[in-house]
């Protein structure tokens, strides 16, 4: 028998876990699928860059409008997920001044408060920033943690009563003639938390309203009703740096072009990007040469950046949308605007609605939007509430910075904790029982990892963008075990170990193209842990018959020596006994 609710969500990113919540705020039953963890698309793949609207002044002014305006929002609604760094549009000597000029004055136009800098005053805010910088403009751009921002939209979606199921892929859109009445998805281990090794399971989802919130992927979801959604995915690469080399959020002001901004972010700077457009979001090549372009040109503008670390890069892929007809060449030129695409007015299919295009700083007016829309096609008479309240962990958020050595936490991990959980620390944190940090390079706690779990279940991944444990330098190195101990002993050894491979594989798919210099090094650390220490490259216990071992092949060791007359003092080779052979 299918379950049925009233609104049924596609997708678990930005938009759709925030038309989960604004739903689920006004009364609705609600019901959002994703198929991977939650952030698994583009909204776990982006820069982290809280939008001013600043980028859009000049060639896209209405969304840049709309980019501050959800800005100032989100800096009230969600404050422990965002980081107020500020931004700077840094001028080099061989950029338009004409087209400083216009930035200046659209962001004035858009009502973007901005500033202008002398190249000294820019250095006094960024020290590394190029000798050579001529002027800045400053503007109110930030930084936001996209995971724990998506996370805390589910997390009130089901505090207020919605049913939230990850690695639930849609396999069938269901559709009776021209109504589109429901979904079938394939569940990864059955419904509720993810189990691995449990086995899967289908079921049909039935509902009043379907909303199509899958960004990149909206078209493939269409297709499956025979509607045709145009979205054009584009996309980008992002490089990791291992410290902030800047602490502001750096754009290069010039027309569009690529590797033109650094975002600071938690304890890492990230460089992007690059805009290209592909056939398939999820099949699209991954090339060195789009990391060497980050790092090369971007230390135009930071050059410190040219000798320093990189520990991961990473692609994401934007749902860039244009009405039909538009014919756009350049992905750069598609407007970044959102739009709402209701299939009975536009393809005489009733029940469904997608809403594409967009970026992550609107999610909250894009899913306000939809909601709306959804609202007058059910005739439930219930307004948005979304701008107001805030999300889980930002309720009294002036709270967070007092009393550092709560919970018998060091200062600087209480700091960490904190920013992460905001104003959830104290239920997490206050606990009788022992609190290490289980990952050294961001400061995470048992009790963090714990709570992760609980909304998790055996999934290592989804636990570490609850977390960032494993996010740090060491990239997983010296802590994936430690996670993995954490789901002891409520998971079983079989769980437990293909849980730790999953992350540490999900760990490996960004460093493998950072694998120079000092990274290099750790890489071939993290692999000595792991595949040879741990034996998780040859483990006997992953055999389907670990009993069919030969333990006799392994060798005794060495014969017993003869009493040596030279008082030990061979020549080298003599003193290694066979090794030099080997």
């Amino acid at each position: 028998m299918a379950d049925h609710t009233e609104v049924l969500v596609l997708g678990g990113g930005s938009t759709g876990c925030g038309i989960a919540r604004d739903l689920a705020m006004r009364g609705l039953d609600v019901t959002l699928v994703e198929r991977g963890n939650l952030t698994d698309g583009t909204t776990g793949r982006m820069h982290g860059l809280l939008h001013s609207g600043g980028r859009y002044a000049v060639s896209d002014q209405a969304s840049a409008t709309e980019c501050i305006e959800e800005n100032e929002i989100l800096r009230d609604i969600a404050g422990h997920c965002v980081e107020l760094t500020g931004g700077l549009f840094v001028q080099r000597p061989e950029d338009s001044d004409d087209y400083f000029r216009e930035k200046l004055e659209g962001c004035r136009d858009c009502g973007i408060p901005a500033r202008v800098l002398s190249g000294r005053e820019a250095r006094e805010v960024e020290p590394y920033l190029a000798k050579d910088v001529k002027r800045a403009i400053e503007v109110p751009d930030g930084a936001v943690d996209p995971f724990r921002l998506c996370v805390a939209n589910a997390l009130d979606a089901e505090n207020h009563g919605a049913r939230v199921e990850t690695h639930a892929e849609v396999v069938d859109l269901l559709r009776d003639g021209d109504d589109i009445y429901g979904v079938e998805v394939r569940h990864e281990s059955g419904p509720g938390k993810r189990t691995h090794n449990a086995a899967g399971t289908t079921e049909e989802i039935t509902a009043e309203y379907v909303v199509n919130a899958t960004g990149a992927w909206a078209g493939q979801i269409g297709a499956m009703a025979d509607l045709e959604v145009e979205v054009r995915p584009s996309k980008g690469v992002m490089t990791i740096m291992n410290v902030r080399q800047v602490d502001t959020v750096i754009n290069r002001c010039k027309p569009k072009g690529d590797a033109d901004i650094i975002v600071p972010h938690e304890t890492t700077a990230i460089l992007g990007t690059t805009d290209e457009e592909v056939s398939d979001p999820d099949d699209y090549p991954e090339e060195r040469w789009e990391v060497d372009q980050m790092i090369d040109t971007l230390s135009e503008l930071v050059p410190i950046l040219e000798e320093a670390r990189t520990i991961r890069s990473f692609w994401g892929v934007r749902p860039l949308y244009e009405p039909p007809g538009t014919g756009t060449q350049d992905p750069t030129d598609i407007t970044r605007d959102f739009f709402l695409l209701d299939h009975d007015d536009r393809d005489g299919v009733s029940g469904m609605s997608s809403i594409v295009g967009g970026k992550f700083t609107t999610y909250r007016a894009m899913a306000e939007e939809i909601s709306d829309h959804v609202c007058d096609k059910l005739g439930v008479n219930a307004s948005c509430a979304t701008a107001d309240e805030p999300l889980p962990g930002s309720e009294n958020i002036e709270t967070l910075e007092a009393g550092m050595d709560d919970f018998g936490l060091r200062s600087p991990v209480a700091r960490r904790s904190k920013q992460r959980l905001g104003s959830r620390a104290s239920n997490v944190l206050n606990t009788n029982e022992a609190n290490p940090v289980i990952c050294q390079c961001e400061g995470v706690t048992r009790a963090e990892v714990q709570d992760a779990i609980c909304q998790s279940g055996s999934d290592l991944n989804a636990v570490r963008i609850r977390t960032r444990a494993s996010m740090g330098n060491c990239q997983g190195g010296f802590c994936c075990a430690n996670m993995a101990n954490e789901l002891h002993p409520e998971y079983d050894e079989a769980t437990v170990r293909a849980s730790l491979d999953e992350l540490f594989q999900e760990r490996w798919k960004g460093e493998r193209h950072a694998l120079w210099g000092e990274q290099l090094s750790q890489a071939m650390l993290n692999y000595a842990l792991h595949a040879t220490t741990m034996n998780r490259d040859r483990d006997p216990a992953n055999a389907d018959d670990p009993d069919a071992l030969e333990y006799d092949a392994f060798d005794t060791g060495r014969p017993t020596a003869e009493p040596r007359t030279d008082g030990g003092r061979g020549g080298p080779r003599e003193r290694d006994g066979c090794r030099g052979d080997r």
